[in-house]
């Protein structure tokens, strides 16, 4: 049975270029990078050519790229390095959005229970935070906004510039979790006037366990690993070269695809919905229906059954019935409550991430198995 991979908002596979890439660094050039010697400076070498590329994507210095092991490390460092360089005996506010991923809600309840103040802004019925509301939560001793770029479960696209401008009208940064977005939709960090930015190699087509952390000049940062002066002193521990290499590979290929995956996926995402509305007709809700989404992403609800159960009747499809980083709850997902999805909406809601490997057969195939696994239990 062939599997039917529309999961890849959880994961992406490896790009083949990418693991071509990485095999160098797993066996000939193994050194450490912070080494002398002539396998030492083939691995740091290796780093600063990765550097420079992912800079590359967001259109920044490539001394403003801290790498990380992923994602949650990046949103850990952006939250936690801007407040605790404060001072906790000090305090201070923090602003993030009831649609966070959990790497940047965890991390903002740890800095509560520290002593810093955190507001949590709502989002509209459409998945979007209003640059008003972010406005009526700052506060002068505000230290740090964060707003996800593109939401993992629905796909919406915040007005960052918009608000940007309302941080910086009084000094305040804004850090915003790209992992989403980044490879996917023009993620540069001038236009987005964007402080700090986290992107996750494995939702970019680079292996699991890598990530960076654009900080702009001039954004200090308290580091939350302690060793050695790795990373500008921003990150201890030795470089992971195989991985950041493979995270520089894979930059450069989305550079390259951008433009033109975007139309494909785009032509792939609205040709499942509207042969999905037509089979399950108008009782099919679209989440976000209404908000800018990524190319890639469809949240959509089928009335009457749970998504769960359709899923179950289709082995051969991968997909999610929520946020993948917590899926396993059976709580209505904290997106969607939100947004005032009922309860009976979020538990027929499936979420269908496409990639740069789907193809219109595999559009076709899962058509065709949903709407027969919607009628079979509805």
């Amino acid at each position: 049975m062939r599997q039917l991979y529309f999961d890849y908002n959880a994961t992406t596979p490896v790009a083949p270029s990418v693991q071509e890439a990485m095999l160098p660094f797993l066996a000939e050039h193994y050194g450490n990078p912070s080494s002398a010697h002539a396998f030492g400076r083939a691995g740091h070498e290796a780093v600063e050519d990765a550097r420079t590329q992912v800079a590359s994507l967001l259109g920044c210095d490539p001394e403003e790229i801290v790498f990380t092991a992923g994602g949650t490390e990046s949103n850990n460092l952006a939250l936690k390095g801007v407040l605790m360089r404060h001072g906790v005996s000090v305090g201070g506010h923090l602003v993030i959005s009831a649609i966070e991923h959990p790497s940047v809600a965890q991390p903002a309840r740890y800095l509560e229970r520290l002593g810093f103040d955190v507001s949590i802004v709502p989002v509209t019925s459409q998945g979007l935070v209003q640059p008003s509301a972010v406005r009526a939560a700052l506060r002068k001793d505000t230290l740090l906004v964060s707003i996800m770029h593109a939401n993992n479960e629905i796909g919406t696209i915040q007005p960052l510039r918009q608000i940007a401008e309302i941080c910086h009208e009084r000094d305040i940064p804004l850090h915003t979790d790209a992992a989403q977005s980044a490879g996917k939709i023009r993620t540069l960090v001038d236009e987005l006037e964007i402080d700090l930015l986290t992107i996750a190699g494995h939702k970019l087509y680079a292996p699991k366990g890598v990530g960076a952390l654009y900080v702009r000049q001039g954004i200090a940062l308290e580091p939350i690993l302690h060793g050695a002066g790795h990373e500008a002193g921003l990150r201890a521990g030795t470089e992971n070269v195989p991985s950041i290499v493979a995270l520089g590979r894979a930059a450069v290929l989305a550079m390259k695809s951008l433009d033109a995956s975007q139309e494909r996926l785009l032509m792939l995402r609205d040709r499942l919905w509207n042969e999905l509305l037509q089979g399950v007709g108008d009782g099919l809700l679209l989440h976000g229906k209404n908000s800018p989404r990524l190319p890639n992403t469809l949240s959509v609800s089928f009335p009457g059954v749970s998504a769960q159960e359709m899923l179950e009747r289709i082995p051969e499809l991968c997909a999610s019935t929520g946020s993948a980083c917590h899926s396993e709850v059976a709580a209505i997902s904290p997106t969607l409550d939100a947004m005032g999805v009922t309860t009976d909406q979020a538990r027929g809601t499936m979420r269908l991430s496409l990639g740069w490997y789907t193809s219109e057969e595999e559009i076709a195939r899962a058509v065709s198995l949903l709407i027969d696994a919607w009628e079979a239990l509805k």
